[in-house]
C-alpha cells in the first residue's frame, strides 16, 4: 500500500530493561486527575506525567556526542540527517555468524541512504536471550559504511558493537564520520528491501548523545 506507515520502535515501559546494568524508567504522576481538580473548573481535570529514565532506553539514537566530547549533541544534528531519508534494509536474518561482515553490504546502492540491518534479534525483546549472543557488524563493515557515505546506521539488535570488544568500532567509526546509530529497532520484517522514507527523531536537547525515537517508515 503506498504510502503505508511502519511502526519500528519498542514500546517504553516502566522497569523494562533496555541494556543490562542500566535501570528500567520510573513512570508515575507529578500531577494526578484527583488534584488537579482544584485548579481548574468543576468537571475540568488533566493529568501530568514525570518520567525518570537513561537516555538509552527503547528504541533509541546515539548522536557523535554519545561517543566523541567534541562530537555534535542531539541539538546540533539536523532533521535531514534523521528524517525523510531514503531507506535500504539488510536481510541479515540467514547469517549463520553473529557477525556481519562488509560482504553483506558490498555492490549495493548505499550512498545516503538510512541503512537498516534486519537481523531478526528483535524477537528477544524483553527476555534474558537477549542481552546475550546478539548479531552485530565488524569492523570492516563499519570501514564500508563511512567509505559509502551512508546517512545513518540501525539495526534491530542489543548492540550494533560486539559489546565483547571494548573499543567499541561501530560507534567509533560511524560516529566519527556523522553518521548517527539507531538501535534496538523492531519490526524490520515488514520493510521492502527499498523505495521507503525512514524516519528517526528525537528531542532538541542539548548536552546529551542518546535518547529515545519513535522510528518509523513510510513505504512510497
Amino acid at each position: 500500500m503506498k504510502n503505508q506507515l511502519i511502526d519500528l520502535s519498542h514500546r517504553i515501559e516502566a522497569g523494562m530493561i533496555t541494556y543490562k546494568g542500566l535501570p528500567g524508567p520510573v513512570i508515575s504522576n507529578f500531577l494526578s486527575r484527583e488534584e488537579s481538580r482544584k485548579h481548574y473548573s468543576e468537571g475540568t481535570e488533566f493529568f501530568i506525567g514525570k518520567m525518570e529514565l537513561v537516555a538509552n532506553t527503547g528504541t533509541y539514537l546515539d548522536s557523535p556526542f554519545h561517543r566523541y566530547p567534541e562530537g555534535v549533541d542531539l541539538s546540533g544534528l539536523s532533521l535531514s540527517s534523521l528524517a525523510n531519508l531514503e531507506g535500504f534494509t539488510i536481510d541479515a536474518t540467514q547469517c549463520r555468524n553473529r557477525s556481519l561482515d562488509r560482504d553483506l553490504f558490498e555492490d549495493l546502492p548505499l550512498k545516503n541512504k538510512a541503512v537498516l540491518v534486519h537481523s531478526g534479534w528483535s524477537v528477544h525483546w524483553r527476555t534474558e536471550q537477549y542481552f546475550e549472543g546478539h548479531p552485530f557488524l565488524t569492523r570492516a563493515a563499519a570501514k564500508y559504511l563511512v567509505d559509502c557515505g551512508v546517512r545513518l546506521v540501525g539495526i534491530d539488535s542489543y548492540n550494533i558493537d560486539d559489546t565483547a570488544d571494548l573499543s567499541r568500532p561501530l560507534h567509533s567509526l560511524l560516529l566519527a564520520a556523522g553518521i548517527p546509530i539507531v538501535e534496538h529497532l523492531c519490526n524490520l520484517k515488514s520493510l521492502p528491501q527499498q523505495n521507503y522514507r525512514f524516519f528517526a527523531v528525537p528531542p532538541m536537547i542539548q548536552g546529551l548523545g542518546t535518547f529515545p525515537v519513535r522510528a518509523f517508515a513510510i513505504v512510497e
